[in-house]
């Protein structure tokens, strides 16, 4: 999932997470994870940057018609434009990777790599946001998570060396799903260095939507996939599930349960993302991975549990 927008809304109390809560981040996480599955299983029908395109337009009118039923102005001038468009298109970029990046290499590496996003995003935060430097044990976390990402491209170097197959263009895809963690996660320090984080959450994921669909589309007809579509029962589905379910409902979700609940204690559960796309891939997919992507995935998810790890109060006096 992109979290940019998700951090634009102030809460005033929020605590920490009680068993629904709880509940409701693990189907979050589980509805994340197949995304990489359901992008994968529709890139024969669809381009990938059509379907992208799709993707992003269904949901920015879903947005538009949510913040009409709440009264939400989306319009009103108040000095974000320039920020949301720059967001929008870092978001973009992010779809662009992971749509061109799952043509590449398997759902369960992208969505390893796709979730890297949070030590990058520490990283941003550290050097653009005051208030936001980060602690020994997130620095830890990322140099944890370098590893596994290094341990990884080895490993995709080896997988991609057989006869017949090119290591360049599998490799390729796992470094596609790298950019696109940092594309989400500069798009994130956006929101958060910027006058993005005083306005309303369904107006940053409005701007993310808008400026994407037409980027996306916008590719999409340059490269002539509209002239390519094979229209299928599944290639709906899915599309109907990365739109509504993912882009739509999920994020709303998501940014709910960020005005009741702290955030980095919500935040600590992303490393099962990634854990239920791997599962998806293989299920779902029939795809493998070797004992040395195993570890290397390891040490990505320790990363991210350092990164997001909470930190130490000093204890009041009663």
């Amino acid at each position: 999932m992109n979290t940019a927008a998700a951090i634009a809304t102030p809460a005033p109390v929020r605590r920490a997470p009680d068993t629904f809560a709880i509940a409701l981040m693990v189907l979050l996480c589980a509805i994340w994870g197949l995304q990489q599955v359901a992008i994968k299983s529709t890139n024969g029908a669809l381009g990938p940057m059509l379907q992208a395109g799709l993707r992003s337009t269904i949901a920015a009118l879903l947005v538009f018609g949510w913040a009409r039923l709440r009264g939400t102005p989306l319009f009103r001038q108040d000095g974000t434009f320039g920020p949301g468009v720059a967001a929008g298109v870092l978001f973009a970029g992010e779809f662009i990777c992971i749509f061109a990046g799952l043509t590449l290499t398997s759902a369960s590496r992208m969505a390893v790599f796709l979730y890297t996003a949070p030590c990058f995003t520490a990283l941003g935060l550290h050097a653009f946001v005051a208030g936001e430097r980060m602690r020994r044990l997130q620095w830890y976390g990322v140099a944890l998570a370098f590893v596994g990402i290094a341990l990884a491209f080895a490993d995709g170097f080896a997988r991609h060396a057989a006869p017949g197959t090119s290591a360049i263009t599998g490799v390729l895809g796992d470094a596609l799903g790298v950019l696109g963690g940092v594309m989400w996660a500069a798009t994130t320090v956006v929101v958060r260095a910027t006058s993005l984080s005083h306005t309303s959450a369904s107006k940053t994921l409005f701007y993310q939507l808008v400026v994407s669909a037409v980027v996306l589309l916008a590719l999409a007809f340059m490269l002539g996939e509209p002239h390519r579509v094979h229209v299928t029962a599944l290639a709906l589905v899915s599309l109907g599930y990365q739109a509504v379910a993912v882009a739509f409902i999920s994020y709303l979700t998501w940014f709910w349960l960020l005005t009741r609940y702290m955030a980095s204690r919500l935040s600590v559960f992303s490393f099962l993302t990634p854990l239920f796309g791997v599962a998806f891939g293989v299920v779902l997919l029939g795809e493998s991975f070797s004992t040395r992507f195993v570890l290397a995935a390891g040490l990505v998810l320790a990363g991210i549990v350092l990164v997001n790890a909470p930190a130490r109060r000093a204890a009041t006096a009663k």
